[in-house]
């Protein structure tokens, strides 16, 4: 079963949104497992629970199946992604557009490796979907 990760903003933003309704159809298309998956900064002081992140997505879009919803904290959003990424060992990561160049940063000062889209591949065997906002 094909394994798919697509991180969001909570509360959901339009873009987060767009991102996430091109997961379910990725999800639905590939009969695949959805990780629905918001980070929670330290430094902002807000946290975000699992049944809110849940009740959020499922107010959008309904009652979902094979959907998972996982919230973790970190300093870095990227950092936390990859990780959740490495850990679902996920097939397909849906992200917004903007968040393209951010991992590109932040994995230039982690990894010095500036192509992520390689980098993912080559580590985790993952495809990278990006969703712009039209």
């Amino acid at each position: 079963m094909t394994r798919i990760v697509v991180p969001v903003r909570y509360p959901l933003s339009k873009h987060s949104k767009r991102t996430l309704s091109e997961a379910l159809s990725i999800a639905a298309d590939r009969e695949g497992e959805l990780t629905v998956l918001h980070v929670n900064l330290y430094q902002n002081g807000k946290t975000v629970t699992r049944s809110a992140l849940k009740r959020a997505v499922e107010g959008e879009f309904g009652d979902l199946s094979n959907v998972r919803y996982a919230v973790r904290t970190g300093f870095l959003v990227e950092e936390s992604i990859l990780e959740e990424v490495a850990a679902e060992d996920a097939d397909v990561v849906v992200i917004g557009h903007k968040q393209v160049g951010r991992w590109r940063r932040v994995l230039r000062r982690i990894l010095d490796e500036p192509d992520i889209e390689r980098y993912l591949k080559q580590r985790l065997s993952c495809q990278i979907v990006t969703v712009g906002l039209d």
